[in-house]
């Protein structure tokens, strides 16, 4: 291997920077039916329709984390991590998501927390992630006020159990993306395609979120924050054609602002309310919700970067007939000579991540935030590994790397970055795509007993974490 640490630093992070990675419960723990956990809408689903999920390959078993984690958490060690985000199952914690709290689980994340800590790294606990537990759903998920409640409690449960040690949590990641899978585009359950059901879905979330915030102020952790963790995707128009740029407004508003809006700054934008007024779609909101957000804005912000979006105005007008989407206001746009990652078909933009941070700082008081996912999922790695069993995998140094740059680039420019995490630190199972794309800094072998081994990118990432740069 290249010695690397004998170059130059030349790009140099803020003392105390984290860096770590991140994943979720469903995608690593495994263990689905043991140990006590209730059932969530990812095993019910694969149950009903096991072929929408690659090669047939459910949630069942996963990376094996349930029973792997001290081994697994050594490896973080190892490969530079100072911190590490994951989620908690509501439904291991809480099996039917109400009722009694589930001994082996609180034995679980408590091992797994005191594993964390032992090896020097700070455990980042996001309570909620795509993962609704079955009985909740059954009534109706985000769709049903019942469940923002018991959310609430679930919440006010974990701050008890496990804030005494945990002091930076989430309350969701990536809240848009069940709306958009499980609400308007078909890649989640409940597979529904409805535009009203979505927007209240939508605004459950946030009202959930800021119960759980309040719950966590009532907890007074010490040195604790709450944040949550959203996938800002920049909206760019494609010309400064006032028709281009209303498109990419109005994206951004129901794509990136009717969550960072109310969780930042405490209340939706003006014009997103118009939007939703207009077309009839404005949700079903109680009393005292406006006090409720106001009152509870977050500490810390997460952001996840993967791709741009780029629309233009529409070029036809929408079917009358067909569901009412997003789509009704623009259309999307692929700019010409873009860079692509063709295994996930996403453009790679680096410059994405600095334009989101330098609106953060502008816009959004220059709030106290990271990057909480940013990487690069490649299908067929093995072809990568050479006769020693490492994975070189280059391009996702070099992905890491010029996205790094731009973060750096925010930070000189006086943007309140406090971390990297990269998406993620082993291969894990991702939804319905299962294994299909890697992501790891480490591999994990599915044809050998789920074997780990450190990819190239794991001994770059290692570099980087102990020099504090590169």
């Amino acid at each position: 291997m290249e010695q690397r640490s004998k170059q130059p630093i030349t790009y140099r992070f803020p003392a105390g920077f984290w860096w770590g990675s991140a994943t979720s419960a469903t995608q690593i723990e495994g263990a689905a039916n043991e140990g006590g956990k209730g059932k969530n809408i990812w095993d019910h689903w694969y149950e009903q329709e096991p072929h929408r999920f690659f090669q047939g390959v459910g949630p069942e078993v996963a990376s094996d984390f349930y029973h792997r984690y001290k081994e697994d958490i050594a490896l973080m060690k190892e490969i530079g991590h100072n911190s590490f985000r994951f989620s908690i199952s509501w439904s291991r914690l809480i099996p039917d998501g109400v009722g009694e709290v589930n001994p082996e689980a609180v034995r679980f994340y408590n091992a797994v927390i005191d594993e964390l800590l032992a090896n020097g790294i700070e455990p980042f606990v996001n309570l909620y992630h795509f993962d609704m537990p079955l009985a909740m759903q059954t009534i109706g998920g985000w769709e049903n006020r019942e469940v923002v409640d018991a959310y609430a409690r679930y919440a006010s449960l974990c701050f008890q159990l496990f804030g005494d040690r945990v002091k930076t949590w989430f309350t969701h990641n990536e809240p848009i993306v069940p709306v958009e899978g499980g609400y308007l585009y078909d890649f989640h359950y409940p597979n529904v395609v409805d535009f009203r059901r979505a927007v209240q879905v939508a605004y459950h979330t946030m009202i959930a979120h800021a119960k759980a915030v309040a719950a966590f102020r009532r907890a007074a952790i010490p040195d604790g924050k709450i944040g949550i963790i959203l996938n800002l995707t920049p909206s760019y128009p494609r010309s400064q054609h006032p028709a281009d740029v209303k498109a990419a407004h109005i994206a951004d508003l129901l794509f990136n602002r009717s969550f960072l809006d109310p969780a930042v700054k405490g209340e939706y934008p003006q014009d997103l309310i118009e939007l939703l007024d207009e077309y009839g779609f404005l949700p079903v909101t109680k009393a005292n919700d406006r006090e409720l957000i106001k009152e509870n804005t977050i500490d810390l912000l997460g952001i996840n970067y993967y791709q741009p979006r780029r629309v233009k105005a529409k070029e036809n007008m929408p079917n009358p007939d067909a569901p009412f989407l997003p789509e009704r206001f623009f259309d999307y746009y692929a700019m010409p000579g873009r860079k692509m990652n063709p295994y996930r078909g996403w453009e790679i933009y680096e410059k994405g991540i600095y334009d989101i941070l330098i609106n953060i700082k502008e816009n959004y008081g220059n709030i106290e935030c990271f990057i909480s996912e940013n990487g690069m999922g490649v299908e067929g790695e093995e072809r990568f590994r050479d006769e020693s069993g490492m994975i070189h995998d280059d391009y996702r140094i070099e992905f890491i790397r010029e996205h790094l740059k731009w973060v750096h680039r925010a930070i000189e420019e006086g943007v309140n970055v406090k971390g990297y995490h990269l998406w993620t630190f082993m291969d894990n199972w991702s939804w319905t795509n299962a294994y299909k794309n890697r992501y790891g800094l480490v591999a994990v072998d599915l044809e050998n007993g789920l074997k780990r081994t450190i990819k190239k990118s794991g001994y770059w990432f290692k570099s980087l974490a102990e020099n504090n740069g590169f």
